[in-house]
């Protein structure tokens, strides 16, 4: 992923959104950049379990699509359905659709070092679902926010309530 500094939209240019296809979303990327475009992947790092093992990985926070700066005015767009790793340009009637002011600029502030953190509006109470670790993919309830960047949660497992801590960036809005 380019850094947040690199995301500067030109004069005209929107952000579009870029459907791939089935796990391709990083070689997409990497070809509409070989291109000149200016791309955003937003990702987070997710836990997978694998014959008994887990391993932290980067995911799509999107899976099968990722986001393109173009001034359609002056940019060759059409183009971009025949790149490596693209399954289209999303559109409405053979025109790219922008994607609302205000989403993606959301996204890129609240990333860093490659990652999209969700964690940024998270207050006691709320329902997160935990995205790394040995809990990956467990629902919890937030208990406690502290200034060290650790939450104290209730987890619920095996018919009883467990508090637990973990990391903030562990967590996202439960959906």
């Amino acid at each position: 992923m380019q850094t947040s500094s690199s995301h500067e939209l030109a004069q005209g240019a929107r952000w579009y959104l870029v459907h791939t296809r089935p796990n391709s979303e990083r070689k997409a990327e990497l070809n509409l950049q070989a291109q000149g475009l200016k791309t955003f992947l937003p990702q987070l790092e997710k836990t997978v379990r694998h014959a008994r093992r887990l391993t932290t990985v980067k995911r799509p926070l999107f899976g099968r699509y990722l986001f393109v700066s173009l001034d359609i005015a002056r940019d060759r767009w059409i183009s971009i359905n025949g790149t490596v790793g693209v399954s289209r340009l999303v559109a409405q009637d053979s025109r790219p659709v922008a994607v609302p002011a205000g989403i993606v600029e959301t996204l890129l502030a609240h990333s860093d070092d490659g990652l999209t953190r969700l964690d940024h509006a998270l207050a006691q109470g709320q329902r997160v679902r935990i995205l790394s670790g040995p809990l990956a993919d467990f629902t919890a309830t937030i208990m406690r926010l502290d200034a060290r960047q650790r939450v104290d949660v209730l987890l619920e497992i095996m018919g009883g309530a467990v508090s637990v801590s973990v990391e903030r960036r562990a967590l996202a809005p439960a959906a």
